[in-house]
């Protein structure tokens, strides 16, 4: 189907830079820089200096850069990891695969990991905790930052969904012992195909990971280290990728002028709940990785369909909790709000091509739904 507002234009993002983005192609490809070359460690040193960090690894995934941060900590069997249900099951599945025991805590009104429920989670097994900063705005890290501490326990943060977003003016990936990204096409910085980054202030950190992602080998010596994996970044990739970074600053400001028309055109209505407004100031600087509302359950499919028969393109992330997943063996948590919010969410079409023209008929669309039909959701906007 061919809907008048994509939930992301991927052709009109790529024309918008495709001079830009053919001539980094016939550069790489006509140098044979294929693997671990100089754009690569390029792209590396400037997103680097974006989250103002001293080690970024380039990577085949945001799954890879958290399962290979877990793997250099020292994470295995017989660890607790304390993470979140509402999140993609990767970052779930990285701790199962390093043998590790995941414990999943219930998250808050935002989205993200309710810090109360932290502490009562931590037993003495429990080595590290991942936060999820999903949909582009960060977690408590001044509340969770404060209980690792005190229990000495490691931080891995997902910020898969966050890059440029910030907390108390840091930056989501620069709390923790690893800062993880995905650059999959759909995020705020994303390539033409799957790739992650990890960061860290950690010399010795960012030497295992660089490790882990080349088979254990040392180039430089040709010595093998450890029994590592194939997780590198593409160098074509990250070249593209380090044209894009370019624009991101730009990217993120846009994402937030769409966040703020959204505000302004749906905030008087009382059958959606409505994601905090973009802040100039104060403690949180969301960079809005997608905009989900909340609709009453029994409202929420039908309006997906509704909005569809529209043209309106919308996602509905994790319809089933993944702790409910059977076959993954997590139906002993009781997470509340996660299952509540399974029910309830939709992602409405946010990106740097959306035109306010097609933000403005998204709009139009939800109003025309609920038109006449006066509800209020629990908890206020």
């Amino acid at each position: 189907m061919a809907y008048k507002v994509p939930f992301v234009d991927f052709p009109l993002h790529y024309r918008r830079m495709e001079t830009e983005v053919l001539a980094t192609v016939k550069e790489v490809l006509g140098r044979g820089d294929l693997i671990l070359r100089d754009q690569l460690r390029q792209f590396e040193s400037n997103i680097a200096s974006f989250l103002g960090m001293e080690h970024a690894i380039g990577l085949n995934s945001g799954t890879d850069a958290l399962y290979l941060s877990l793997r250099a900590a020292g994470i295995g069997p017989g660890d607790e990891v304390i993470t979140v249900a509402h999140t993609f099951v990767a970052t779930i599945a990285v701790i199962v695969h390093c043998g590790a025991k995941p414990v999943l805590v219930d998250v808050g009104e935002d989205f993200n990991m309710d810090m109360d429920q932290v502490e009562p989670a931590i037993t003495p097994r429990t080595k590290a905790i991942i936060p999820v900063h999903l949909n582009g705005r960060l977690c408590d890290m001044e509340k969770l930052m404060a209980l690792a501490r005190k229990h000495k326990l490691l931080v891995i943060e997902d910020a898969a969904q966050a890059l440029g977003a910030k907390f108390n003016g840091r930056k989501a990936g620069t709390f923790g012992l690893t800062g993880c990204f995905s650059l999959y096409p759909a995020k705020v910085l994303g390539g033409f195909g799957d790739g992650g980054i990890v960061v860290t202030n950690d010399a010795d950190i960012a030497t295992r990971i660089r490790l882990l992602r080349d088979h254990g080998q040392r180039r430089e010596t040709g010595d093998v280290l450890c029994f590592g994996f194939n997780s590198r970044l593409d160098n074509l990739h990250a070249a593209i990728l380090d044209v894009k970074l370019r624009y991101l600053n730009s990217w993120l400001q846009r994402r937030r002028e769409l966040a703020a028309l959204y505000q302004r055109g749906l905030s008087d209505l009382d059958d959606v709940k409505l994601p905090p407004p973009p802040q100039a100031e104060g403690r949180y600087y969301d960079v809005f990785q997608n905009y989900v509302v909340r609709a009453r359950a029994r409202d929420r499919d039908r309006l997906v369909g509704y909005l569809k028969d529209c043209g309106v393109e919308v996602l509905v992330n994790n319809p089933i909790p993944v702790h409910h997943h059977q076959a993954l063996g997590l139906q002993h948590f009781r997470l509340p709000m996660t299952e509540r919010l399974a029910q309830e969410v939709v992602s409405l079409p946010l990106n740097p091509e959306l035109s306010n023209e097609q933000a403005e008929f998204v709009i139009d669309s939800v109003r025309s739904f609920y038109s006449g039909r006066p509800f209020a959701i629990k908890g206020g906007k």
